[in-house]
This record gives structure tokens, sequence and C-alpha cells, in this order.
């Protein structure tokens, strides 16, 4: 069966991939606000996994939506969260299994387990967090078994985490990003995974 995984290029999602893979036909998913977006780094992180690789775009109008949003709240957890439903929404429509990189601890995005059923009831689909139950600490032990990733700030790594798009709005506005985001966020990026894993 197909699993579809909600796919930045960084090395949760990448993980969550990996793992799915003993189970499902895994299909990585980038979700973007613009097709202008330079994802080259995503595709090759998506290339070294060896996973098809699927990249949309969200509806025109969501961004708009999500950064105004943003602006009248102060802060951009909601907006996230509402980001993240609008990609799980839409992979319903074409898969019956839908994942991401969640893990234990994480706040933004992190559906309820209300929200999940109601996946479930509306949709038919089944949405799962591989890494649910794991601490960063176990996160990380996994990740330098299986993968070699980059790090860097939110807005210059790139990578396709929603962030991105959302922070180069608020630039487009005439705003700035860190009045909004915590500074010097730190993101990682999948650059290779190791021989034999």
């Amino acid at each position: 069966m197909r699993a579809a995984v909600l796919f930045s290029g960084g090395k949760d999602s990448s993980l969550a991939a990996i793992l799915l893979s003993t189970w499902y036909e895994v299909e990585l998913n980038t979700y973007l606000f613009s097709q202008d977006t330079n994802i080259d780094a995503v595709r090759k992180a998506a290339g070294s996994l060896g996973f098809p690789h699927h990249v949309r775009q969200f509806r025109k109008e969501l961004l708009g939506e999500i950064v105004d949003l943003i602006i009248r709240e102060g802060f951009p957890n909601n907006a996230i969260q509402q980001v993240h439903r609008e990609a799980i929404r839409c992979l319903c429509e074409e898969y019956d299994v839908i994942a991401d990189g969640t893990r234990f601890g994480d706040r933004v995005p992190l559906l309820t387990d209300d929200e999940i059923r109601s996946i479930g009831d509306r949709y038919g689909c089944s949405y799962i967090r591989p890494l649910i139950g794991f601490p960063k600490k176990e996160v990380e032990r996994l990740v330098s078994r299986y993968l070699i990733i980059a790090h860097g700030v939110t807005g210059e790594i790139q990578n396709g985490d929603y962030e991105t798009g959302i922070r180069r709005e608020l630039v487009r506005r005439g705003l700035s990003p860190e009045s909004f985001f915590p500074p010097a966020h730190q993101q990682s990026l999948v650059t290779g995974r190791k021989p034999n894993s």
C-alpha cells in the first residue's frame, strides 16, 4: 500500500519515510506556496532516499490567509497548524495513508487525537506519525545511523519547510519575519543516505 509522507527534506520527515518503508510503498510529498520556490536541495534529498517525490502547490489564496492570521495573532503557531492540516487534507484525496515527521515533544505542527480521528472519519484516511514515540535523543541516534545532514537557520537553509514561504511573504509585505518567528531557529537538510542503511 502507498503511503504519502509530507517531506521537507529535513531529518525528521526523512527518518519517518525510512521507517515506514518497511511496511509501505513510500512516496514523498513536498508542498509549496509557489512553484517559483527553489527546492533543488529538497529534490536532491529525496533522490538520496530513493523514494518517489511529488512537488505540489497549495491553493493560491492560502499563503495570504496564513500570513494575515500570523499578523493578527502576532505569532505563527495556529497558522502553521492550519497549513499542515491543509496539506494532510489535500493528500487524503489521493492516498489512504498519510504520514509526517512529527516526533515526541513537538508542539507545532501537532494534530490532536480528535483531529486525527476526524480525518479517518471524514476522508477514510489513516494519518500516522512514525516518530511520535521517539524523543529527540533517539531521533538523533537513528539519524546519525542512516542519514547525512546539514544544519542551517530557517530562511537560509534550502529545505521545503512551510516557514520558508511564509517568511518570504512577510518580507514582501515589508515586515520582519523575526517579529513573528523565533530568531536563529535551526533546521536540517538531508544531503545523503549513509551506505548500507
